[in-house]
């Protein structure tokens, strides 16, 4: 907000500055965030030459126009009594996606008045400004490397873009002096948008989970999985064995340190005679082969999944900003009745059995999970995920290639893509599953009630280890008596 400032400019004659007056309000138009400055030109004459002009800046605007999005422009003249307060709109704008957002569109009007008296001169400067709410993950595509995207927006374009440091901030404030200038900048940056969530460079931050980590059995079992597939026990005991049999080496090659060794030289022979049939000979157990460790079968604990997040997978959802969170959890909300309806009111039990493969070979397997089948095999449970599916996608939250997957519950056990690396490498990752699907792939994991249903965000953990819950709805564990 500018308060009052003094300027000091030059004109060739006070004919400019009454021009520029005159131009300014015959346009009387106000687009986006307009700043209406009354500028008062106070002219000393000395000897018919102008020695000095003095300007002060008025700031007669009080509110700033928050646009979702697309840039909206209003027109209106100013010479109504009723425009001199500041004017609020709520619209709504589709984006090229189809999704629809909301714009908030306030602009401040003064009254159309242009006073030329005797060493007075007043005119109307206007900047326009718009917010665009993008997301604090897709912020770095639209400055690009090293800020370069920004920069080339900014120079050809002729405006300045700002990006909050904060991260509790979503908007990126686009500010210029005309409307076609902020309008253009506004439709690169949504250009940016529509490319990177459609891109795999933009990772999903949300997904609907059916939680089994709640069942501790099932997170014993799933634990001592990972021990006997990494070895962790017999690791522990190599290493006892490998550090004895070093100590039982040193010890012996101390014990013959000393060792007499018979030196004979006959007279006038520089050739020296040794003995060495009193030297001990010392073996050394041979290395423990490598070769089939579970590092040289691709196999780490990061690519394990965490047993106090297991659960089952029915939407992935990639959420940029607060207000798609925000859309995201009162959906979830919404449709609590028709899922309990989905499931005839009747509580849904699953079973978990033996291991498969989803991408590629065992020999190169990328994901191995654990089958799930409903207990009853009536189909509930696929008519409940179906419900969710639809609701998200109607409003707007799905994605169009991920809308077009069909739906195949399984439960993760190891995935490749989680593999901690040190450097990044195109190189698509796996394992070797074939030994693990020897061992279990016929493993009775069990029988577990499936209680609720989760928007869960990624990357973030609750208290108890589970991913952290944004709003959740829950399924029946009793039996309805009418």
């Amino acid at each position: 907000m500018i308060g009052c400032r003094s300027l000091l400019l030059k004109f060739t004659n006070t004919s400019v500055a009454a021009a520029a007056s005159h131009r300014f309000f015959q346009e009387g138009k106000c687009s986006y965030h307009s700043l209406n400055l009354n500028l008062r030109c106070n002219f000393m004459m000395r000897g018919g030459r102008n020695r000095k002009k003095r300007i002060c800046i008025d700031d007669h605007s009080n509110t700033m126009t928050s646009m979702l999005w697309r840039p909206v422009s209003t027109t209106a003249t100013s010479s109504s009594p009723s425009l001199e307060a500041s004017n609020m709109k709520d619209v709504t704008v589709d984006s090229e996606d189809g999704v629809q957002v909301r714009a908030t569109i306030s602009a401040d009007f003064t009254n159309d008045e242009r006073r030329v008296t005797e060493g007075e001169s007043s005119c109307s400067v206007e900047k326009h400004s718009i917010s665009v709410e993008v997301g604090t993950s897709l912020f770095r595509f639209i400055k690009g490397k090293g800020g370069s995207t920004q920069q080339k927006i900014e120079e050809e374009l002729g405006v300045k873009i700002t990006i909050p440091t904060s991260k509790q901030d979503d908007f990126v404030t686009i500010e210029g002096t005309s409307v076609d200038s902020v309008t253009s900048a506004a439709e690169k940056i949504q250009a940016i948008i529509d490319e990177s969530v459609n891109s795999r460079n933009l990772d999903y931050s949300h997904f609907i989970s059916l939680p089994l980590a709640i069942h501790p059995e099932l997170v014993d079992k799933l634990i001592k999985f990972q021990n006997s597939i990494l070895g962790n026990e017999d690791a522990c005991v190599n290493e006892d064995e490998d550090t004895t049999e070093n100590k039982e080496v040193d010890q012996l090659s101390k014990e013959n340190a000393d060792v007499a060794v018979e030196l004979k030289v006959e007279d006038g022979s520089a050739a020296v005679k040794v003995n060495l049939t009193n030297i001990p000979l010392v073996s050394y157990a041979p290395k423990a082969s490598k070769s089939s460790t579970s590092s040289d079968l691709g196999i780490d604990k990061s690519i394990f999944i965490k047993p106090k997040t297991f659960h089952l997978t029915v939407l992935m959802l990639k959420l940029w900003n607060k207000d798609r969170v925000k859309r995201a959890t009162e959906v979830l909300q919404s449709i609590s009745t028709q899922v309990m309806e989905a499931l005839d009111n009747r509580p849904l039990s699953i079973r978990l059995k033996g291991l498969d493969c989803m991408k590629g070979s065992l020999a190169k397997a990328r994901v191995l999970y654990a089958p799930v089948e409903e207990i009853g095999s009536e189909g509930r449970l696929l008519r409940a995920c179906q419900v969710i599916i639809d609701a998200y996608t109607e409003a707007g939250l799905v994605l169009e290639n991920d809308a077009k997957q069909s739906l195949k519950l399984h439960a993760t056990v190891m995935n490749a893509r989680h593999r901690k690396r040190k450097t990044w490498t195109k190189k698509v990752d796996s394992f070797d599953a074939r030994g693990i699907f020897k061992q279990y792939g016929s493993e009775e994991w069990g029988e577990y009630l499936i209680r609720e249903a989760h928007l869960s965000q990624r990357f973030s953990f609750d208290e108890n280890g589970y991913y952290h819950c944004c709003t959740s709805i829950t399924f029946p564990e009793e039996m309805q008596v009418e």
